[in-house]
């Protein structure tokens, strides 16, 4: 089977859904790009990885990368075998002391383990053929302006990264300096991770 290499190429919210993003998956060597459907937490995680940054206390995804570190395996590629009734099917490889393991894994959660192992993400051509976007030559200007929203809600992610850790009071008090500065957008960003959080809780 022809194994074809993707890369990250967009990591967007989901303009159907507040609690859904649009993982944006394009292949290294053509210009067919995989649109996914992923949950906020699997999001937050390919982001904060994707920027580099830190959270005090390890995610699931890093924590499976120092379990790995621990006991000596690796994972060594991410495979999308499969689509079906519009689900992605994925499979870790994963090699210990020689043996190479296949485990089955739900496609939001092996992109951010790739991320964290550095290794491919590969698909096949079918499954290309069959949900991917073709962007051709005639569609460069919109397509890098769909990069290019895609570039700005990462940077408004990772700014919204900066507070999913602090609690109700905290972030109020934040959206009140905000406000007393006239800093709008963090004002904004601030709102809208409250507003998450009363949706979740009711």
């Amino acid at each position: 089977m022809n194994r074809i290499n993707l890369e990250i190429t967009g990591l967007t919210s989901s303009p159907s859904s507040k609690d859904a993003y649009i993982l944006v998956l394009g292949e290294k060597d053509g210009n067919r790009k995989l649109p996914i459907f992923i949950g906020i937490n699997e999001a937050h995680s390919i982001a904060i990885e994707m920027e580099g940054l830190k959270t005090p206390r390890p995610l699931t995804h890093d924590l499976f990368k120092t379990v790995a570190d621990e006991l000596g395996f690796s994972l060594t590629n991410v495979f999308l075998y499969k689509l079906d009734d519009g689900i992605f099917y994925s499979q870790l490889t994963i090699v210990q002391q020689g043996e190479t393991h296949l485990v089955d894994c739900r496609t939001s959660d092996a992109v951010a383990l790739a991320l964290r192992f550095h290794c491919d993400i590969q698909t096949t051509d079918e499954i290309l053929t069959k949900a991917s976007v073709t962007i051709d030559s005639q569609e460069i200007t919109s397509s890098d302006e769909e990069e290019s929203l895609s570039e700005e809600e990462l940077q408004k992610e990772e700014k919204r990264l900066e507070f999913i850790f602090d609690s109700v009071s905290e972030l109020q008090e934040k959206l009140s300096k905000a406000i007393e500065t006239e800093d709008f957008e963090t004002a904004s960003i601030i709102r809208d991770e409250l507003r998450t959080r009363e949706s979740t809780d009711e």
